[in-house]
């Protein structure tokens, strides 16, 4: 059984961008997510940080339904039901637990662990993940790396999702490869401008992000 349906991927793939960020309060929640889908970022990866993460997942999930709804950092097999149960579209976390991934296939939840060998990467294919979370990327080796891993494997058609490091400055690289349908970065949504409630700012820098990224045809 595979974690993610070939429909969620392809929704990711238009997306390209995905958000990612922390939650220090839940009143910041429905305002950020509305900001970043004004500035066409429609994906977010909520990071689970913090001890309000989970409320502002549910409402975001709740208030801002046309947004594609991500959990991050979800390290044990309960937080998976927890996520599952605000109503979040996906999780992904920042390692392989195999633990974790057959909760997620029991209660529902598109799930990609992350990994960063090739050995991490086969235990996922072996528990029928076929997208991953490459993380941390560039700290890893980076676009190069992840082209020479990935090749033995081309053959499964493993679909990455890379994360750490990423910027401006390098998205396109990785948005460049086939087998990357998007990519994640908190550099789209930066605490200053959440603290500051600085909506405005956010869809800003939302917009100079999306005019950079290339939708595959």
């Amino acid at each position: 059984m595979t974690l993610f349906s070939e429909k969620m991927i392809q929704r990711l793939e238009g997306e390209r961008i995905v958000a990612g960020f922390s939650i220090e309060q839940v009143e910041h929640a429905v305002p950020l997510a509305r900001a970043l889908l004004t500035g066409g970022i429609g994906a977010i990866e909520l990071t689970l940080r913090t001890p309000e993460a989970l409320d502002a997942v549910r409402e975001i999930c709740s208030n801002v339904p046309e947004m594609l709804v991500g959990v991050g950092t979800i390290l044990t097999p309960e937080t998976a039901k927890k996520v599952k149960a605000t109503g979040a579209d996906f999780g992904v976390a920042p390692g392989m637990n195999p633990r974790v991934i057959r909760v997620a296939q029991e209660v529902g939840l598109p799930f990609a662990p992350g990994i960063c060998t090739p050995s991490d990467l086969e235990a996922a294919i072996e528990l029928g993940c076929r997208f991953v979370k490459f993380f941390p990327a560039e700290a890893s080796g980076g676009i190069g790396f992840l082209r020479s891993m990935a090749a033995p494997y081309k053959h499964l058609n493993i679909r990455y999702f890379p994360l750490g490091g990423l910027s401006a400055e390098n998205m396109e690289a990785y948005l460049a490869e086939d087998h990357v349908p998007a990519i994640g970065g908190s550099w789209s949504v930066t605490p200053d401008l959440v603290q500051n409630e600085d909506w405005a700012g956010i869809t800003a820098r939302a917009k100079s992000i999306v005019e950079k990224r290339e939708i595959k045809s």
